[in-house]
């Protein structure tokens, strides 16, 4: 038998990244590039050994012959030479001192770890908070008052349980469906959000050739840090929609919109859980070492004698006499589908009907102005259950608190025609545009494990079957009204 080549350890520590990953197993070196995404137990405990001694960890697991028996002769790139073992190679990278869990623990502050370390949402978050500019951050992750919306938002997802079916071919699936006429790869779209260019210049720039390498639509805000007919050339050919704020100058309103229909986007979504803008206290602890411009009016956001609020100072324009009867008003401008984002009761989803929008997106602004406004999954829950008629009238999404593939499927299931997502995608944006096609591609592997495991091929088949929502059913209400909806108090004598 022809002898192996010798290979240091200093030689071996190169091959240490997702494309170029070597492991050292009772003295052989393999390597494993084309093998660890194939790897039944994921590819990240492969990486997690790259360019290192994996025998303990293999032996926990696996026969002694079984990687000469799954991998090629060719991937032997030969021996590790125990001559240049250091007191660095022995160090157990398991241990506080030399690894952990999280890729970004073992990093010096601001430093990012590589993309492809990241395997969830949560991580994307966590990088941000430790790397991202400080105002950035707390303007993006802070919510109103005690930020009791914001957290329920994600904790009620936790409380609706899988209902497996087994048995079934799902050998194939398909993941797409379509939003408002519009096909997309995945029933996700990026939420409208402002400032984006706090965390990267490109900001909604990156954002849309992210849309388009991924197949799904982002929603431009009427606050975007670029301009509308800028963000759109980055994807040509690719849907958008646009997100309108009402100005109280309603001539700037009808400009935009105007606008909006000739760069060709498809669809108007309408806020309208912005009459006032809740007290973000992190918000308006933060001081502001340099000054923002409002991308609406212009202005520099400086604090002032209530804080350093970049949400309060930024809604200054914002029209707070915006009712139902201006829908008439902005149907008038345009011909495009109208959804009225920010719907938190049925009593509103049955008046959207009345006025004839296209669709609704049940959502309390990321708990962002409301606190105590119910999460939006507990909101598409009230439909069910007290205006069950809308499912076959419009066109019902969801946001807020979706940080996996999972809660996608449990809202498909409740029936949302698609969800959005927008802190996670700021979060992402740390890495531009590759970082939110990654947050794309790890959510669509999440829903692929998901409809596998629940018996699904395609989003077709979702339905509340598949869900059991008992723990929070409780916490829909069962009519419109309350008990004390006719109590007055008595006048004083």
């Amino acid at each position: 038998m022809e002898s192996l080549t010798l290979l240091s350890t200093h030689d071996i520590a190169k091959h240490n990244s997702f494309g170029d990953c070597w492991l050292v197993v009772e003295g052989d070196v393999w390597d494993v590039t084309g093998f660890a995404p194939q790897h039944p137990g994921g590819a990240s405990l492969i990486l997690k050994h790259a360019g290192r001694d994996a025998t303990k960890a293999y032996a926990e697991y696996h026969a002694s012959g079984l990687i000469e028996d799954t991998l090629p002769s060719s991937c032997l790139k030969g021996k590790l030479d125990r001559s240049t073992i250091d007191e660095t190679w022995t160090r157990d990278r398991s241990s506080p001192t030399a690894s952990s869990s999280h890729p970004i623990q073992t990093l010096p502050d601001g430093l990012k770890p590589p993309l492809h370390s990241i395997i969830n949402s949560y991580d994307f978050e966590e990088i941000a908070a430790r790397t991202a500019p400080k105002k950035a951050y707390t303007f993006y992750s802070t919510a109103a008052t005690d930020c009791w919306t914001r957290d329920m938002n994600e904790s009620m997802y936790k409380r609706i349980w899988f209902r497996p079916r087994i048995l079934h071919d799902v050998s194939r699936l398909d993941t797409s469906t379509t939003i408002l006429g519009n096909k997309v790869k995945v029933p996700t779209f990026i939420c409208p959000t402002g400032l984006a260019k706090m965390i990267h210049p490109e900001a909604e720039k990156a954002l849309a050739r992210a849309a388009k390498a991924t197949g799904i639509i982002e929603i431009l805000s009427t606050s975007a840090s670029h301009p509308v007919e800028d963000i759109v050339a980055e994807a040509p050919d690719h849907p958008f929609f646009f997100q309108l704020y009402v100005n109280r100058d309603r001539k700037k309103s009808e400009e935009l919109l105007a606008k909006v229909n000739r760069l060709g986007l498809k669809a108007v979504f309408v806020t309208v859980d912005a009459a006032g803008r809740g007290k973000r206290e992190s918000d308006e602890r933060l001081v502001v070492d340099e000054p923002v411009i409002n991308p609406v009016t212009g202005e520099r956001i400086l604090p002032d004698k209530k804080g350093g609020g970049l949400t309060r100072m930024r809604g200054s324009y914002l029209d707070e006499s915006l009712s139902w009867k201006d829908l008439a008003w902005i149907r008038s401008l345009t011909t495009l589908p109208i959804v009225l984002k920010g719907i938190t009761t049925a009593a509103d989803a049955r008046l959207a009907m009345q006025y004839g929008v296209d669709g609704i997106l049940l959502s309390n602004h990321g708990g962002r102005n409301l606190d105590y406004s119910p999460p939006a999954i507990l909101v598409l829950l009230e439909m069910h259950k007290l205006c069950p008629e809308i499912f076959e009238r419009m066109e019902v999404y969801v946001d807020g608190g979706i940080r996996r593939g999972g809660d996608v499927i449990k809202a498909l299931c409740l029936g949302a025609t698609a969800v959005g997502i927008g802190r996670t995608f700021l979060y992402a944006l740390n890495y531009g545009s590759e970082g939110a096609e990654h947050l794309v591609e790890l959510l669509k592997d999440e829903m692929e494990s998901v409809m596998k495991l629940i018996g699904i091929t395609n989003l077709s088949e979702c339905h509340p079957g598949l869900v059991n929502t008992l723990d929070v059913d409780h916490l829909v209400p069962a009519t419109d009204w309350h008990p004390y909806a006719q109590w007055r108090p008595k006048p004083r004598l």
